[in-house]
């Protein structure tokens, strides 16, 4: 795969709100890096609270000299527990500039057309074309196949108020302040995909590499690359991996997202994956979504000084070196 070389110029902090994610803990507390939304805003413990879902939502922004740019990054799994989680943190979506997906899988779309209903104006939406491309299926042991519900229909979001920007090839976003990878290169021996996923095309049944999986890669000033994975269906340290080729930079600072390493299958590659971030050092850990119970627990205790436990609802703020 050829890899253009595309902008990415460095910012001076990054903040990364979890609109949704798999998990909510509302007693967490705040660090340096992570600020817990508060348990209550008025002094009485509200009956409402935010959601959870086997789904990720995050809204990304980048600040340097010049202000601010905010992208929002996939859109859950329901039409309502992002939705929910917008209006309880207070999110005004009219300041997104892009929508990005990390892939067409109904976790990572769901609540797409809920979002768009709040944005004013025509807005972009990056989106890798494999994402439409043909009809998805998991197969089960028993040689069954569930259907994939397909959220994803270029022609309804050509009606809609999107700029659709379809790419293979990486792009930039934010006026070259955050690269969406594209098509991720994969070059691990271990990192294989989903093995039990297929698609059927042209009247055929093949198995479904995920093509159209993608992340997001920020330039933090003399930290290192912040990668922010979906679903990581090509490999997390592929994606890492990818991004560094892409930009030309070793030293990663950060890794968030979805690290697909939950079931049995991908739970055999757990220590294989460690090992790699333990040669790439990043200097903060954030496991989310689909990484699994086993290998969240596993990196908490091989990265104690770098991991982070996320939370829906939870602000990570990183910042360069000229932040006070």
């Amino acid at each position: 795969m050829n890899s253009p070389s595309v902008t990415l110029r460095p910012v001076d902090r990054v903040e990364i709100l979890t609109v949704i994610d798999n998990y909510v803990d509302v007693l967490l507390t705040n660090t340096e890096v992570i600020t817990r939304p508060p348990l209550s805003k008025t002094g009485t413990i509200p009956v409402d609270t935010l959601l959870a879902e086997h789904g990720l939502s995050l809204l990304v922004t980048v600040y340097d000299g010049e202000g601010a740019h905010t992208v929002l990054f996939d859109t859950g799994y329901t039409s309502m527990g992002v939705p929910h989680n917008l209006d309880r943190l207070g999110v005004d979506l009219t300041r997104v500039e892009a929508l990005v997906l990390s892939h067409g899988h109904m976790d990572h779309t769901g609540s797409l057309y809920a979002v768009l209903d709040r944005i004013p104006g025509t807005i972009p939406l990056v989106v890798h074309p494999g994402a439409f491309e043909a009809t998805r299926y998991f197969g089960l042991a028993d040689g069954r196949k569930l259907l994939f519900p397909r959220i994803l229909k270029r022609d309804e979001l050509e009606k809609r108020n999107v700029e659709l920007v379809e790419r293979k090839t990486p792009s930039s976003l934010a006026h070259e302040r955050i690269m969406v990878t594209g098509q991720v290169e994969r070059i691990t021996p271990f990192e294989k995909g989903l093995p039990n996923a297929v698609l059927e095309r042209d009247g055929k049944v093949e198995n479904d590499p995920i093509a159209d999986d993608q992340a997001l890669v920020i330039n933090l000033r003399d930290r290192g690359l912040v990668v922010i994975s979906g679903c990581s269906h090509a490999g997390i340290v592929n994606t890492i991996l990818y991004a560094r080729k892409l930009t030309g930079m070793e030293k990663v600072h950060a890794v968030m997202g979805g690290f697909h390493l939950s079931g049995p299958y991908f739970e055999k590659i757990i220590e294989q994956t460690i090992e790699e971030f333990r040669k790439m050092a990043p200097d903060y850990l954030v496991p989310m979504h689909c990484t699994g119970w086993k290998a969240i627990q596993r990196m908490s205790q091989e990265f104690q000084d770098q991991f982070i436990l996320n939370s829906v609802g939870s602000t990570i703020t990183l910042k360069g070196p000229v932040q006070a």
